[in-house]
């Protein structure tokens, strides 16, 4: 990809940053760690045919810690800039400087280890500029909603359509030797339309998100399953309180994999906050339930060759077999744990829940029949997730299902758990697979929640 797009060659980020580690060290600093950042995008929304909004942003931004002390005895301070004239990088390494002087000495603070950063990152080709203009975007955003409408009349009205396209680049630099960059793009259709008048009124939305433009679903196709999806979910009843199934859509599970990310993560785990401590080899799934990261899928929205903090990235078993293999852990949080980091600063990368049980032919539909009678779930509302106890209790609305048979939308219901158990009560895991954001899932069947209505 030619640096073109950008103001600045990734060449000249570089040289910014060995600028700013050069300042950190002539001012005194025991270590400093440095990202330099730009990017560029465009923003457009419509509704109702009509252009609403037209948003194109250039930023470019500098983050510099300096560190004060010996290892085990380390002081830091963090400051930032969006000026990258040398006395501005000068000054911004002088605050952060100032700020380490007057911080408490902490024991696990400090740079990685250099037997964990990434000396010879991949190029797992993770830039394709969408050089599309705002003309081009609003016609695309436009026959989004347009297909929307197009589906019903009793489709009547929508919170819009939008386009975004963004590409960016960053170099991250460290005084230990490492240093790191690479462009990378991430674009996005979207529609929200709404069903149906007066009282009976409902909304839904999808979208396509992806690195490359030309990965992206046809706008038509967005428009009309968004439309479709709005008008399924038209004169919806409530549930009596009772205890059911529950089938969690695709968009949804990922959710669920979120939430067991953040319970085995560094920060929860070394603060003992999270009803996953101490699983590290143990039971928290079913047997048949892997989980895997791997973070050099070429071109892939959750790839990338090394962290936040330069630290290598790499492919491994989450879980296998219900049994967790790994926790997510910075060099920070590894430190608090007497471990060694995995590589997470910054979060997951590419994760994917799976099922040895699951067969190809085991579609939505036949995720249904799986659930026989039971609740369908397509939305949630509120956190509702007690990440100490596991307490899980969310707002809902998706389908009551009887024999495999969608028989009507639901709304206005509670659905309720212990996250441990839902974890554990995983029965099935469909091959309707599904990609948000770092996460990949088909959809989740659980053995039993309570649904709580009137």
């Amino acid at each position: 990809m030619s640096d073109s797009v950008f103001i600045h060659s990734q060449e000249q980020l570089q040289q910014l940053a060995q600028d700013v580690l050069r300042y950190a060290r002539e001012k005194g600093a025991s270590g400093a760690a440095v990202e330099i950042s730009e990017g560029s995008g465009l923003s457009v929304g419509v509704r109702k045919g009509s252009v609403e909004t037209i948003e194109q942003n250039k930023d470019k931004g500098m983050g510099v810690t300096v560190y004060l002390g010996e290892e085990g005895h380390t002081r830091r301070g963090n400051a930032s800039t969006s000026d990258f004239s040398a006395k501005a990088l000068q000054d911004t390494v002088e605050a952060a400087y100032n700020i380490a002087r007057f911080t408490a000495e902490d024991d696990c603070a400090g740079l990685p280890d250099v037997d964990t950063l990434e000396m010879n990152p991949l190029d797992l080709k993770l830039c394709s500029p969408w050089l599309i203009s705002a003309e081009e975007a609003v016609e695309l955003a436009k026959r989004c909603e347009a297909a929307a409408f197009a589906v019903d009349k009793r489709i009547t009205n929508s919170e819009g359509a939008g386009v975004y396209a963004q590409q960016s680049h960053f170099v991250s630099a460290n005084s230990r030797g490492f240093m790191g960059g690479y462009p990378f793009s991430r674009h996005t259709i979207s529609v929200a339309p709404i069903a149906g008048k007066g009282g009976n009124m409902q909304r839904d939305d999808w979208y396509s998100s992806m690195r490359d433009a030309k990965q992206l679903a046809k706008p038509e196709a967005i428009g009309r399953y968004a439309a479709e999806r709005a008008l399924a979910r038209l004169n919806a009843r409530q549930l009596d309180t009772r205890k059911c199934p529950v089938l969690f859509e695709a968009p949804l599970a990922a959710g669920l994999l979120g939430a067991f990310v953040q319970a085995v993560s560094g920060g929860a785990l070394y603060r003992k906050s999270t009803f996953l401590l101490d699983t590290l080899g143990k039971s928290v799934f079913a047997p048949h339930i892997q989980i895997v990261e791997d973070p050099h899928v070429i071109g892939a929205v959750g790839s990338a060759p090394f962290d936040e903090e330069g630290v290598k990235t790499q492919r491994r078993d989450v879980v296998k077999d219900g049994v967790v293999q790994g926790y997510f852990l910075s060099t920070y949080s590894a430190r608090k744990l007497g471990m060694k980091t995995t590589g997470n600063s910054g979060g997951s990368h590419n994760l994917s829940i799976t099922s040895s049980l699951t067969k190809s032919s085991d579609n939505f539909k036949a995720m249904l029949k799986k659930l026989d009678t039971g609740l369908l779930v397509t939305e949630l509302m509120g956190q509702g997730v007690n990440y100490v106890t596991g307490d899980y209790s969310r707002g809902a609305s998706g389908y009551w299902v009887e024999k495999g048979v969608i028989q009507y939308p639901v709304e206005e219901i509670t659905i309720a758990g212990n996250m441990k158990d839902m974890l554990a009560q995983i029965v099935a895991i469909g091959a309707d697979t599904l990609i948000r954001g770092t996460k990949q899932t088909g959809s989740v069947l659980i053995e039993s929640m309570t649904v709580a209505g009137n």
